[in-house]
């Protein structure tokens, strides 16, 4: 997956959007949530579109691990069963 930072191809791994996941709705704290475009525009730059699948695809992943809370319209949904737009919320019990 290629992202563009400064001018310069770079390679983000899915690691690197779990860390950037985890990073940001951790820092937004407990009540609040992200958008996934946030975690792709802070890892792909102005090519961040490029990474919204890998986002979403690593944003199921945590949520199946119990790590975050997939959100739509302020409820939490089934990452299986999502459509349209969501928001990451980190999960009540994951410790950081």
């Amino acid at each position: 997956m290629l992202g563009v930072k400064h001018n310069q191809p770079v390679t983000i791994t899915p690691a690197q959007i779990r860390v950037c996941i985890l990073t940001q709705v951790t820092q937004r704290g407990p009540d609040k949530t992200i958008c996934p475009s946030e975690v792709a525009r802070a890892l792909g730059g102005s090519d961040w579109r490029d990474l919204m699948s890998a986002v979403r695809a690593q944003g199921k992943q945590l949520a199946a691990e119990g790590k975050i809370w997939i959100m739509q319209k302020g409820q939490r949904v089934d990452a299986e069963r999502i459509k349209g737009p969501i928001r990451y919320r980190i999960a009540p019990s994951h410790k950081t």
